[in-house]
């Protein structure tokens, strides 16, 4: 699938990347959020980069669907996490076509480090397929990233509450919001972790 800018700077940075997407784990990552992790069902992990997350899921019992549009990541994943059941697709937000074309709806959606690359119309178009993806009572896993934006890549500024906003006016409602530092020791980057529950 061609690549659009969101994801500008990421193919030829892909090795690079991949180890140290690898080099902290989903626990570390996630740890303020693991709490509102759901019982096991299907799960979403879109922007999936080496799919560190997503094998992470499916070893708690998630029937998983990776979503990664740059091809070098991908396979990086696929290699990584060989043998754990992971469905990966070709496919990128705002409109994710393909996964949209599947029909199916999710208990579990994660975005990680995903949702800063896309402008504020984007944004708009986005939440409403997540909506549409998102399983009555499912949850929607967000992290932002604050910060200065690396040479090469395509970065909006967006803040937990101006999210939290944009989902409520499609049926999410806010069940967590945290900030904490960066797990790579970088002193000008900021993280932001959202809940965020879909409609029943």
């Amino acid at each position: 699938m061609a690549q659009g800018n969101s994801t500008a700077g990421y193919a030829e940075k892909a090795d690079k990347l991949a180890a140290q997407y690898e080099s902290v784990t989903f626990e570390e990552v996630h740890a303020a959020i693991l709490p509102y992790l759901p019982p096991p069902g299907r799960a979403l992990d879109i922007g999936a980069g080496t799919g560190r997350d997503a094998a992470a899921l499916a070893s708690r019992g998630f029937a998983v669907t990776a979503v990664e549009p740059t091809a070098e990541l991908r396979a990086h994943g696929q290699r990584l996490h060989a043998g754990r059941g992971i469905a990966w697709i070709d496919d990128m937000l705002p409109d994710l076509a393909a996964v949209m074309a599947l029909g199916e709806r999710f208990d579990a959606i994660f975005l990680t480090a995903v949702w800063m690359h896309l402008d504020a119309g984007e944004r708009t178009r986005a939440m409403a397929n997540l909506a549409a993806l998102a399983a009555p009572g499912g949850r929607l896993f967000m992290t932002l990233r604050h910060g200065p934006v690396p040479p090469g890549r395509r970065m909006f500024d967006v803040s937990g509450e101006e999210t939290a906003v944009l989902a409520a006016g499609h049926g999410f409602a806010a069940r967590h919001m945290a900030s904490y530092p960066d797990m790579l020791g970088r002193s000008d980057i900021s993280w932001t972790a959202l809940v965020l529950d879909a409609p029943l």
